[in-house]
């Protein structure tokens, strides 16, 4: 979590210190900036997986031809050298992780800040301390029509109740809003807690999962709706709902700082972040936290909690575009970081991205 703390001097803008005036403000911008040291980079893990999914990421380009090491002490060499340059938190993530648990083993030893992307059809080991982000791509009938996987929710469920490590991530598509409730449902009953993800086409990418203008906006109510029926168990905040449905992908609003996207070395995530995959190369060209994505239609959860996060110094023109911002941050402690624990949102209004964000 890299912040540029850059500030524009217009007159208009009131004063940091003014930001802080409120109390509430002022003791959640001190519990968010003690995670300021977080720096990533992400792993794919293994070429495997068992489902496949219509829309996969994993499944474009060449990074799935690339050859599998397995080996676990070459992992740890990795880790360590990871650290040596200053990465302080892992991403896991492709094909499906939970396939090689020794290799999540040796990862967790090197560096314990991280989390893991799967599918959460195999359970992984309660000795990898990871927070587990598990995917939801709509009701049961639907994951076995795009994933080929029967009755997935409820064996996701069974792996990870009572999990503390476990978020389940429903990802929006253009033809699942509708599913969202009756899973929230499920979810809620079982005391599990979830974020919302929206569907960013990868390159190349033709099918229906794709979204348009009108199912943006529908996906952005049912998300405020959601969080405000279950603010317990929802990991969200309206700007979180506002910056991801958006007309405009993360990129055109933000600007990606992804090594794809930004060619600057100097900080920040030019400067460090990698993407490895299995065979432990990387390639700066297409390094991001989900290769292949289309980058004008990415508005991935993932891309945010960097992206978004990363612009304190567009944020800060108002008090309720500040706070709004702590509680994008706080949003993504709670679903990135074990053990830390999201705190009521302070801002319930709609506000629009800050105008310029990009530059």
């Amino acid at each position: 979590m890299q912040v540029n703390r850059k500030l524009n001097p217009e007159s208009n803008k009131p004063k940091f210190s003014e930001l802080l005036a409120d109390a509430k403000v002022k003791t959640r911008w001190e519990k968010v900036r003690k995670y300021f040291f977080l720096r990533e980079s992400t792993y794919d893990m293994t070429n495997r997986c068992n489902i496949r999914c219509d829309g996969c990421y994993y499944y474009e380009g060449t990074k799935q031809f690339a050859k599998e090491i397995g080996d676990v002490e070459a992992w740890r060499e990795l880790m360590r050298a990871e650290k040596a340059r200053g990465i302080t938190y892992v991403v896991l993530a492709g094909a499906e992780p939970s396939l090689v648990p020794e290799l999540l083993d040796v990862c967790y030893q090197e560096m314990p800040l991280g989390s893991i992307a799967t599918n959460g059809f195999k359970k992984i080991p309660d000795s990898v301390g990871y927070k587990l982000h598990i995917s939801v791509w709509g009701n049961d009938e639907t994951s076995l029509r795009i994933r080929k996987a029967k009755n997935l929710l409820k064996k996701q469920i069974e792996n990870y109740e009572n999990d503390p490590r476990a978020v389940f991530v429903y990802t929006f598509t253009r033809n699942n809003i509708d599913e969202v409730k009756e899973v929230t449902e499920e979810l809620v009953a079982h005391n599990c807690k979830l974020t919302f993800n929206v569907f960013s086409s990868p390159v190349g990418y033709t099918g229906n999962l794709r979204h348009d203008d009108d199912s943006l906006k529908r996906t952005q109510l049912t998300m405020i709706d959601l969080l405000g029926k279950y603010p317990q168990n929802v990991l969200f905040s309206v700007y979180n709902a506002v910056a991801h449905t958006h007309k405009k992908g993360l990129h055109d609003l933000y600007g990606c700082s992804y090594p794809r996207q930004n060619p600057s070395q100097d900080i920040g995530l030019g400067r460090s972040f990698r993407q490895y995959r299995t065979d432990l190369n990387w390639d700066r060209s297409v390094a991001c936290c989900v290769p292949d994505t289309d980058c004008v239609d990415c508005r991935h959860y993932a891309a945010g909690s960097a992206v978004v996060t990363a612009r304190l110094y567009r944020h800060v023109n108002s008090v309720e575009t500040f706070k709004s911002w702590l509680d994008y941050v706080d949003t993504y402690l709670a679903v990135w970081v074990i053990g830390y624990e999201k705190g009521k949102n302070l801002c319930n209004d709609i506000v629009e991205p800050p105008c310029g964000a990009i530059n």
